[in-house]
């Protein structure tokens, strides 16, 4: 596997890792135009972007369009982050110009027909109305929303009142603005030839200029709260989060073994403790995410209302625990979370859109790509006394506390 980077004659950085044997190639394109950049009276433009990027394009309509994508067999998608688009799309290596050549023409030359514009508000209405069915989702968007610094907490689906105020003029201005070479990240992984692929893109992005605006943050004035939100049901949701290393940070690879530990299958700390143990929960898990500027480990229990205040006091507790001296992770423990780690790492690897997404995530938060053994390797040379003084050097914080369910419950002790 041979990772190049170089920057193409528009200003955008081209990453492209060629995979031997690989039959396939992917390309993800990040876009600088996530729901944070969405104007606070129309937060609802970046889904509404995500399904008309692929509604028709140059000459062709959107019928056309599906049908040129489908005729090379690609598989294609478009998801919303806080700060890009997430352009994605995946074919055969042979036909990889073909892929670029309608990707170039569904970013810089949209087309947002009048025609597509109700079909795409109304998707997006529905997939906002569908949190209702969906209360674990309800809560993220809750925890997200109360943890997150604005404009980064918003949750990528829009709101109601935002979705109905979008026009086609919104969109296409917030396009213009945002869609800019300088600021997006392409990368491509698989049955791909660097110089190959940047001299065919200098070519299909010939006269595409211009930078990316940067999106203005606010400190959360939630972050460290509870919140309850009714829900006539008989479940109970409870998210927890708290602050954590950045991607770009040291600890990140720390952070993310210690989330390992807590939440990793049936062997885990948590299942173990608040499920197996005491009988608390259907559902008990935690993770670390990060990004470039900031990272969160976020913690999720779901039971009843019996069983609720309980769930979250020995969840909250084992949180805790894990940076004391009485929770030390165990040689058993440690071996186990890297293990599930680096298993990860291989499945990943065996995937040219996943490979493609980590090389522009990487390139997005750490300013330049990783290989898999890099990343390896990385975990390889942590060992357990580095990773308890890590927990031991850092308190828990203050946490982020959601609850949905019938009724409110006591934040547990600090």
């Amino acid at each position: 596997m041979t990772i190049r980077t170089s920057t193409l004659a528009c200003g955008m950085p081209l990453l492209t890792e060629r995979i031997a044997g690989a039959g396939s190639v992917s390309v993800a394109w990040l876009i600088p135009a996530g729901s944070a950049h969405d104007p606070a009276d129309r937060v609802g433009v970046a889904p509404m972007l995500a399904e008309l990027v692929w509604r028709g394009a140059g000459a062709l309509d959107s019928r056309r369009q599906a049908d040129a994508f489908d005729a090379i067999g690609a598989s294609r998608g478009c998801d919303v982050g806080p700060l890009y688009l997430r352009l994605t799309a995946t074919c055969i290596g042979r036909d990889l110009g073909t892929l670029l050549g309608l990707l170039a023409d569904a970013v810089l030359r949209p087309r947002f027909d009048p025609g597509s514009i109700g079909p795409a508000r109304d998707l997006c209405a529905q997939s906002l109305a569908a949190l209702r069915d969906n209360p674990q989702d309800r809560a993220g968007v809750l925890l997200t929303e109360r943890h997150v610094d604005p404009p980064l907490n918003r949750s990528g689906l829009g709101t109601a009142e935002g979705l109905a105020a979008i026009t086609r003029d919104d969109l296409a201005q917030r396009w213009e603005r945002c869609a800019r070479p300088v600021g997006s990240i392409l990368a491509i992984a698989g049955d791909v030839d660097h110089a190959h692929g940047a001299a065919h893109l200098d070519a299909l992005l010939r006269g595409w200029s211009g930078s990316a605006e940067a999106v203005p943050v606010t400190p959360s004035p939630t972050r460290g709260t509870m919140f309850h939100q009714p829900d006539d049901t008989s479940q109970v949701q409870i998210l927890l989060a708290h602050a954590a290393p950045p991607e770009a940070a040291p600890e990140s690879r720390l952070e993310r073994l210690a989330a390992a530990v807590l939440s990793g299958g049936p062997a885990a700390r948590l299942f173990c403790e608040v499920r197996e143990r005491r009988g608390l929960c259907y559902a008990v898990s935690a993770a670390y995410a990060a990004d470039k500027s900031h990272g969160r480990v976020v913690a999720y229990v779901g039971t009843t209302p019996e069983k609720a205040q309980r769930s979250i006091d020995v969840l909250t507790a084992e949180l805790r625990r894990l940076r004391t001296p009485e929770g030390r992770v165990s040689v058993e423990e440690f071996h186990r979370a890297g293990t599930g780690l680096r298993t990860s790492l291989v499945f990943s690897g065996e995937s040219t859109a996943a490979r493609a997404m980590a090389l522009a995530l990487d390139m997005h938060r750490l300013g330049r790509p990783r290989s898999l053994a890099e990343i390896a390797d990385g975990y390889a040379a942590i060992t357990l006394d580095q990773l308890n003084d890590h927990l031991a050097a850092r308190p828990l914080g203050e946490l982020t506390c959601v609850t949905l369910g019938p009724t409110p419950l006591v934040r547990p002790a600090d």
